[in-house]
């Protein structure tokens, strides 16, 4: 229970990484308010604690700032704010990506995180006087693989949102960190690799470990930055990819 009486919001949270960081969350002890552009209220069904869905788009300054205050009016605090909602694109060299499609990567990836850290800061500092932002990054963010030009820039910007963040907000007791999770069995990592013969074996070659995360293990990781157990960690962008990003390219 290392988060008992702790509010907590999820953006992307109807799936994967974000359904899951709901589970581990609301199994901790914490409320948990679940934001996406759908299918957070299947989430919040299936938990056993405390849970409140918002519809909403992370891309716009008004739903996260309505998602925000939802969290207020139902349970009165914000203590944790878990950026986690992102997109990505079929592998693309950089000059045929559209300038759509790179927009649409960089407001959900990067605008969503930054927004995200805008109306949660001000509303854990207003509501709690301390609290903790987990972002998810990505090991796109450390390393350049090949076609991921749009993605990579959008987590990369994350990581040093992080870290200008937890650099502005450490005297106010507002620790802010990002994990970078390797290839984890999510719905987005299902459609990246989508008819691309034989991905799945030769990505988890790239992985020391073996194999590829479920997302269990990286909520698990999200709720240790977020706990008082790291109470000396802020500014961190830590890899959670079974050793992908220490390997030295061949």
């Amino acid at each position: 229970m290392r988060h008992d009486g702790k509010v907590v919001l999820v953006t992307g949270a109807s799936s994967g990484m974000g359904a899951a960081m709901c589970e581990r969350f609301v199994a901790e002890g914490a409320s948990v308010v679940a934001v996406d552009l759908g299918g957070a209220e299947d989430v919040t069904h299936s938990l056993s604690g405390a849970a409140l869905a918002v519809t909403a788009d992370v891309t716009r300054g008004e739903d996260v700032r309505r998602a925000v205050t939802a969290a207020l009016d139902e349970f009165g605090a914000l203590d944790v704010v878990c950026n986690n909602a992102g997109i990505t694109l079929a592998p693309t060299p950089l000059a045929e990506i559209s300038e759509d499609d790179y927009d649409r990567v960089q407001a959900v990836n990067a605008r969503g995180v930054f927004l995200g850290m805008k109306y949660g800061i001000a509303a854990i500092i207003r509501t709690r006087g301390r609290g903790s932002v987990v972002n998810t990054a990505s090991t796109s963010s450390l390393l350049a693989l090949p076609g991921r030009a749009a993605y990579a820039g959008s987590k990369g910007a994350v990581a040093m949102l992080t870290r200008s963040a937890a650099v502005d907000y450490a005297a106010a007791g507002v620790r802010v960190n990002a994990i970078c999770p390797g290839p984890t069995r999510t719905g987005i990592f299902g459609s990246a690799i989508r008819n691309i013969p034989d991905v799945e074996a030769r990505m988890r070659a790239t992985v020391p470990l073996g194999r590829i995360a479920e997302p269990a293990e990286i909520a698990a990781v999200a709720s240790f930055l977020a706990s008082d157990e790291a109470s000396f960690v802020t500014g961190a962008v830590l890899p959670v990819d079974g050793g992908m990003s220490s390997v030295h390219p061949h």
